[in-house]
């Protein structure tokens, strides 16, 4: 058995806030605004038709490990029925998607698998570049 990876793998964390149609899009719309309100992140353009391996349109929240402990909690409770991945980035997309990811609401699949790499070590890392100003505490 290999032995245990240690936290400082995770670079980083990504959520990705799906809605199925134009009633959850309101929904979602309405969470991003609330998202920005109150956390320092990068919110990532809407893709409102499928796009690589996503099951559904989405947006993508992209934020950094310290703010796991209150971001995700606050997710868990604010996510108003939308279904939810969050997943961490560690320079492996493929199990980061599949194997390291937490679900909130209805599971999805992962299509295109093939799309995702194995590895992206070598490569430069994503920089999260926050795009938000909280007014409001969370």
């Amino acid at each position: 058995m290999k032995p245990p990876k240690t936290l400082d793998t995770i670079i980083g964390y990504h959520a990705h806030i799906y809605f199925k149609d134009a009633a959850e899009r309101t929904v979602a719309e309405t969470l991003r605004a609330q998202i920005g309100e109150r956390f320092r992140v990068q919110l990532g353009r809407w893709h409102d038709r499928l796009v690589g391996p996503h099951a559904r349109p989405m947006y993508q929240v992209a934020f950094e490990v310290h703010q796991f402990a209150a971001f995700v909690p606050w997710l868990m409770i604010n996510r108003a029925g939308l279904t939810i991945l969050v997943h961490p980035d560690t320079r492996h997309p493929r199990q980061d998607h599949l194997v390291n990811a937490l679900w909130f609401g209805e599971v999805l699949p992962i299509l295109n698998v093939e799309q995702l790499p194995v590895s992206t070590v070598g490569e430069p890392d994503e920089t999260i570049a926050p795009n938000t100003t909280p007014t409001l505490a969370a």
